[in-house]
């Protein structure tokens, strides 16, 4: 057992029952991201990458297998407790940043903290930080139709942040940017990795960002195997 790793999947099984057969899509899936590591998941539509997220972020239950937060097995777990762990413990980010139109980029990274049960005025300090952070604080008071494509992810990025999680799962993150808002983006990202020491793990199909993360794996019959990118 990897006692360090923040994130771990041991033979974790998941199944869908179509109209006519059970769809197999992960079949003992194994996997373990340590603190301060990005891991990038490359795999075509349809291989499981959404499933594997959703599984690993404690959104579905595995019909088999255990997924483990910080060595702690999650399977046994009730609704009440697994929306706490991903609240408290799992940031999300995904294609599309999701938003909430009608407030500030400012009261956006707020929110999560103020549902958590801060005071207003910590959240309010650390969402000034995390936007300073990532090189979009004095765009603080926007909303998010005011914000360029980059400064909504970065705002998304930040609020997945906000309470402080163990993992961050990013679902193609970058997906709908240019390439050089992709690169800028992610650099944010890295370096926030970097800093708070949070595991990530990455679903994209950008094989040059793939490149530049601690290491890269995709889906295989519903293994999750290492992968070596084309040059």
């Amino acid at each position: 057992m990897m006692a360090d790793a923040v994130l771990r999947l041991e033979a974790v099984e998941r199944a869908y029952q179509e109209v006519d057969h059970k769809l197999e899509v992960l079949r003992g899936a194994d996997l373990a991201l340590m603190p301060g590591e990005m891991v990038a998941l490359v795999a075509p539509s349809g291989a499981g990458k959404s499933t594997l997220l959703h599984t690993a972020g404690l959104l579905e239950r595995p019909d088999g297998g255990e997924v483990y937060l910080s060595g702690k097995p999650c399977g046994s777990l009730t609704d009440r407790e697994r929306t706490a762990r991903r609240r408290n413990d799992i940031g999300y980010v995904y294609q599309f940043h999701h938003l909430l139109p009608e407030f500030s980029a400012l009261e956006n990274v707020m929110i999560p903290q103020l549902i958590r049960g801060l005071p207003r005025r910590e959240a309010e300090a650390r969402a000034h930080e995390l936007l300073d952070y990532m090189r979009i604080g004095p765009r603080a008071t926007h909303r998010p139709a005011e914000l360029s494509g980059g400064e909504q992810q970065r705002v998304a990025i930040a609020r997945a942040v906000a309470n402080a999680p163990l993992v961050l799962l990013a679902d193609e993150p970058t997906g709908n940017l240019d390439p050089d808002t992709s690169s800028y983006v992610f650099e944010a990202l890295e370096a926030l990795v970097r800093q708070s020491g949070l595991a990530a793990l990455f679903a994209t199909h950008n094989h040059a960002l793939a490149r530049r993360m601690d290491r890269i794996v995709t889906m295989a019959d519903g293994h999750i195997v290492p992968y070596d990118p084309p040059a």
